[in-house]
């Protein structure tokens, strides 16, 4: 979240992941405490994607391409911008300067969501690995990029380093991330107030304390969200799970000793390690017996007041605060408990039995309290996170019980649900999954995970998913940036690259279940647009790409403020086009910018530029899956 106290609301089911900004947009920015030094500067590329005023966006070249490259046996295409209305010829040249391929681009007309008139090329017949490749058209020569069968195995570590990053309660060691991302453990017992060791209520809410140490911080500020959590965990499982339940798919990258976490080597997979810090979190943050009620999650914890700009997390000295318990909050502990009972059953029954009382109990807490609402006016401190529609929480929790007990109540709920035959519900059309919306995560593991659904019953929710998968290749398919993403009313919202990952999920998923090409296509296309060919020609994930985003949104990695803290960390997706400019930078960047372009990788601009826990899970999700494709020929149901 940013420096400024917004609300994140999701007031009907046409606008789920609506986010509304609130006042006191400088509320941070007074309370600033400069973070101590960092060793060294992240050696990126100076140039930004946008950042000058809209009509006058700095996009380099007009050739468009993904700059991290492409698989050796997947689609290649690209797009240029250009005044022209007739073909074009296109050029493929090694990085000796020889030409390898050449042919002519196809004219698009204008994108709706850039406003540019553009053409596209499509060079897929080339197969040579090779690292330097680049396309000219019209005397412009693209980004460089490689073709090969491994282009994505760092980038999957790094985004799930992310989150080691980004934990709450432990030292952050220098032998896992280098020495300028290295810090002391943020909001400990050895914090003021005792960090979130013995946190109180806000006033009126509770007479208790809580300890709800661990945990990730959520985004640019230091404050922990349990229905951010809640989809977030699910995501790092899901990608484990998948592992276990697709033919073909090798466990290994995220096993034991594998990723940047301090427990490798204690024989559990690294990313359920990652998965157990937060689960661990939002196990704390259930009401305890003989409480008010009892068996309910809290819906968020951070600081009093926002959290000055920038501070680094262990120098934070506010005070803070539990916020009331809502039933979103508490079906997203009762869903994630419930799946966390049954990744960590072989590895620790006793952590695995836990979970799974916590996740039955919260499934009766929500059950007898169904609307307790979280305020879309609690935006004080940190983002509000209101959602008056929690059908789709009661669909993903009973979804994850069903599966992990096989139980009749949770087979009930499923089946009875109203969203359970509606694509719609499940995966919102124009948008997608998301905190406010994530009836699609019980849908997708029902349609993958083992379980007591008979074979007509799981048959027809895997028609769902393919269904929405349908849509969501159609719209890549149609777009001439490939980007599988078609917003009803063509604005882009805050956080659209997440958007764009989580429908790339269900396209991943739809792949794994047919094999058909056009799901693996459409997923491709879609790490095109992330990674540099789109509107920008800007990478949205820093360290990959030459034009990489490297300014984004963080109370630590704050190096365009202060040039002795860190750029973010390799990996860390950045939010992305907004068509809302909810900031002030944005707004006088971006005014009267078409919905693709509403982007600047600048620090303050947090409504453009924001990293978030439930951005960077969809892209380990991702990253995950696509470097598992090998040279991209992948083909035939992996079962």
């Amino acid at each position: 979240m940013s420096s400024a106290p917004r609300v994140r609301t999701a007031p009907d089911r046409t606008d789920r992941r609506r986010r509304t900004l609130g006042a006191a947009i400088a509320a941070g920015l007074a309370l600033g405490a400069l973070a101590a030094p960092a060793a060294g500067a992240v050696d990126h590329h100076a140039r930004h994607g946008a950042g000058t005023a809209a009509p006058k966006a700095d996009t380099g070249s007009p050739v468009r391409v993904n700059q991290v490259g492409y698989l050796t046996h997947g689609p290649k295409k690209g797009t240029v911008v250009t005044s022209a209305t007739k073909p074009l010829t296109w050029t493929l040249r090694a990085a000796d300067g020889t030409e390898r391929a050449s042919g002519t681009t196809h004219p698009a007309g204008v994108d709706p969501s850039s406003r540019q008139n553009v053409q596209t090329f499509d060079f897929s017949k080339v197969t040579d690995a090779g690292e330097g490749y680049t396309v000219t058209i019209g005397g412009k020569k693209s980004e460089p990029f490689t073709i090969g069968d491994h282009l994505y195995r760092s980038l999957r570590g790094d985004a799930l380093a992310y989150f080691y990053h980004n934990r709450s309660g432990i030292k952050i060691d220098a032998d896992l991330v280098g020495s300028k991302y290295a810090r002391p453990a943020g909001h400990d017992k050895a914090a003021p107030h005792r960090g979130d060791t013995d946190v109180p209520c806000q006033k009126g809410e509770c007479d208790y304390r809580r300890n709800v140490s661990g945990g990730w911080y959520d985004a640019g500020d230091q404050g922990k969200y349990v229905v951010n959590g809640g989809i977030s965990v699910a995501q790092l499982m899901s990608a484990y799970e998948r592992t276990h339940t697709t033919k073909g798919v090798d466990a290994a990258p995220l096993g034991d000793g594998r990723l940047r976490v301090p427990e490798r080597g204690n024989g559990v997979p690294d990313i359920l390690d990652e998965a157990r810090w937060e689960m661990e979190f939002l196990l704390r943050m259930q009401v305890p017996q003989g409480k008010p009620l009892a068996g309910m999650a809290f819906h968020k914890v951070h600081d009093k007041q926002w959290t000055g700009f920038p501070t680094r997390p262990d120098q934070d000295k506010q005070q803070r605060e539990l916020h009331k318990p809502s039933t979103a909050a508490t079906l997203n502990l009762a869903a994630s408990a419930a799946q966390s009972a049954r990744v960590f059953k072989s590895y620790d029954p006793e952590f695995a039995a836990r979970c799974l009382h916590a996740a039955r109990t919260a499934w009766d807490a929500a059950k007898a309290h169904p609307k307790i609402f979280a305020s879309d006016k609690d935006s004080t401190g940190g983002g509000a996170y209101g959602d008056r529609s929690v059908g789709d929480e009661f669909y993903w929790a009973a979804s994850e019980l069903f599966l992990s007990t096989g139980d009749h109540t949770y087979a009930k709920a499923v089946l009875g649900s109203p969203l359970h035959r509606d694509v719609d519900a499940l995966f919102p059309r124009g948008g997608g999954m998301s905190w406010a919306s994530t009836a699609g995560l019980g849908a997708l593991d029902l349609a993958t995970v083992p379980g007591k659904l008979t074979a007509k019953q799981r048959a027809e929710v895997r028609t769902m998913v393919t269904k929405a998968a349908d849509r969501y290749a159609a719209d890549s398919a149609k777009s001439a940036y490939g980007v599988p993403y078609a917003p009803k009313d063509g604005k882009y919202e805050w956080g659209s690259n997440s958007q764009v990952l989580n429908n790339m999920i269900v396209l991943a998923t739809a792949h794994d279940l047919t094999g058909k090409p056009r799901y693996l296509d459409a997923v491709l296309r879609g790490m095109d647009y992330v990674l540099g060919g789109n509107p920008l020609n800007q990478s949205y994930v820093t360290g990959y790409g030459e034009r990489n985003s490297h300014n984004q949104h963080h109370r630590f990695w704050a190096h365009q403020r202060d040039h002795r803290l860190p750029h973010p960390a390799p990996g860390s997706l950045a939010g992305g086009p907004n068509s809302g400019l909810q900031d002030v930078v944005a707004k006088k960047k971006l005014k009267g910018c078409a919905p693709a372009m509403c982007y600047t990788d600048s620090l303050m601009a947090y409504s453009t530029n924001e990293i978030t826990i439930n951005w960077n899970a969809p892209l380990a999700w991702i990253a995950s899956y696509v470097d598992g494709l090998g040279g991209g020929a992948a083909d035939k149901p992996a079962g």
